[in-house]
């Protein structure tokens, strides 16, 4: 079945559900499994994600490559010690998601959420509201689930990936996912959800893929450190009511418009965008053609 947000609005509205409950009952539909094994599995996601989110807070975990590293920490230091303009929950979430970056650069363990590039966006997002809100396991995995429902209507009509579509099927589609988690977290109803993931998604419509030397570390990185803000504020524009005047599921044919134009050379090639500049040049023969 090819998942549209209008069928899973009419869906929740003609069976009294929410979202994340119906995501559980085509989970439970197809693995032939319970709900219980399917909350033991997205426990394990959690756990995961927090441990992600947190491990590069406290110390400086650099990539395999050696080209970066450290920015979580860097973060984590400057709101701790000083006057910051977004103040502490901003900037913990960017140092959240600067931490599960480096986590995956570093090959430690994450979750793909919905891809390695973008993994920092969901977790930081989520680890953010726990904090800031004193939610539950149990709501989080709720949240989780809902985050899932928005990414299954983007693989099914568009692309999570950056080769195909950009970076904004990576890190946009992680904030549209968040935005809708955010907004079920703080208890709005399903058209709240799909607005927010609407706005997060037009906030980056267009963003390229530009990772330097191909590897998922450089902008990457301060992409996702963006994306939980995009996620946050997206969500806060949808609870006040801003007008979205197109709908979720015609935001994302209009992302898989422009993935489709987008050249070659600025979808994960590393051949365009930021890739190419002379800095960005001399990196990538440092740190991945290792010359001297």
């Amino acid at each position: 079945m090819k998942h549209t947000f209008e069928k899973f609005k009419q869906q929740a509205k003609e069976e009294n559900k929410e979202l994340w409950e119906i995501v559980l009952g085509e989970e439970i539909e197809s693995y032939g499994t319970t709900k219980e094994e399917i909350w033991k599995r997205l426990q394990k996601s959690l756990d995961v994600m927090k441990e992600s989110s947190h491990n590069a807070l406290d110390k400086k975990v650099v990539s395999v490559t050696g080209m970066t590293g450290g920015n979580a920490k860097s973060m984590r230091d400057y709101f701790l010690g000083e006057d910051t303009i977004l103040g502490q929950t901003a900037n913990n979430a960017m140092a959240m998601a600067f931490s599960t970056s480096e986590v995956n650069a570093s090959m430690g363990k994450i979750v793909a959420s919905p891809t390695a590039g973008s993994a920092g966006i969901l977790p930081a997002s989520i680890m953010t509201m726990m904090e800031k809100y004193g939610y539950d396991d149990d709501k989080l995995i709720k949240a989780i689930l809902t985050a899932v429902a928005i990414g299954d209507v983007i693989a099914d009509n568009a692309t999570f990936a950056g080769a195909e579509g950009g970076c904004q099927a990576e890190c946009g589609s992680a904030a549209a996912m968040a935005a809708a988690a955010i907004c079920y977290l703080r208890g709005c109803d399903i058209e709240t959800q799909g607005n927010a993931a609407s706005i997060a998604l037009i906030n980056i419509m267009g963003l390229i893929c530009d990772p330097v030397g191909g590897m998922v570390e450089f902008p990457c990185n301060l992409r996702n450190a963006f994306g939980v803000i995009n996620a946050l504020s997206s969500a806060e524009m949808a609870m006040a009511k801003v007008s979205v005047l197109v709908t979720f599921d015609e935001t994302i044919e209009a992302m898989k418009r422009v993935g489709d134009k987008l050249d070659v050379n600025l979808r994960e090639t590393g051949e365009g965008g930021i890739a190419v500049c002379e800095s960005s040049i001399k990196m990538r023969k440092k740190y991945i053609d290792k010359e001297l």
